[in-house]
């Protein structure tokens, strides 16, 4: 008895030791190349795409998969528009945002959910899914759900569209000034 614990505290430091010495090896954060400012380093570290998720934690690659963050231009302009609903799931790795059913108040036997999924990072027009179902229920609490096409998902995948369009647009007229400062400053 005493022979196996005195092997399982050999093998609780060795295993200390390999993970200080691994350690080494791990790039270290110069105070100098950081802003000190926390909120301008989570900035800088989004932009550089770095992050950790458990999943990816034994993968050997830099940072986090942000693909359908709030860069997204997509991403942004979808939730802009459906605001007014309540969110059922969201999730931007996934790429896909439905709403909890939602009913104007006008007619309390109506209500409608929306789901979309993002099929491309692209601003175009098939980098959406849009699927509208309608549930109408009688008095007697016996719903029936049917999925629409027409006017309302036209119109929805305009609106997400047109503002996605704007919201590029200004990204790149930020970044092109950006760009143009931080050139007069070097100069």
């Amino acid at each position: 008895m005493a022979y196996l614990k005195k092997l399982v505290f050999f093998f609780i430091i060795g295993l200390a030791l390999v993970s200080l010495i691994s350690c080494e090896s791990m790039p270290g954060g110069d105070a100098r190349e950081n802003p000190p400012d926390p909120d301008l380093r989570v900035k800088k570290n989004l932009e550089e795409g770095r992050g950790f998720r458990l999943q990816n934690a034994f993968k050997n690659n830099k940072g986090g998969d942000f693909l359908f963050a709030s860069s997204n231009e997509l991403w942004r302009a979808s939730l802009d528009i459906i605001d007014f609903m309540p969110l059922s799931s969201v999730n931007y790795s996934g790429g896909i945002i439905v709403t909890d059913w939602y009913s104007d108040g006008k007619n309390l036997n109506e209500s409608v959910k929306i789901s979309i999924r993002f099929l491309s990072n692209e601003v175009r027009a098939d980098a959406l899914d849009i699927k509208i179902f309608y549930k109408k229920c009688n008095q007697m609490s016996s719903c029936e759900v049917t999925q629409k096409k027409g006017s309302l998902l036209v119109e929805l995948k305009r609106e997400i569209l047109s503002k996605a369009a704007i919201y590029k647009k200004e990204k790149k007229d930020k970044d092109f000034k950006e760009y143009k400062g931080s050139k007069k400053l070097s100069n």
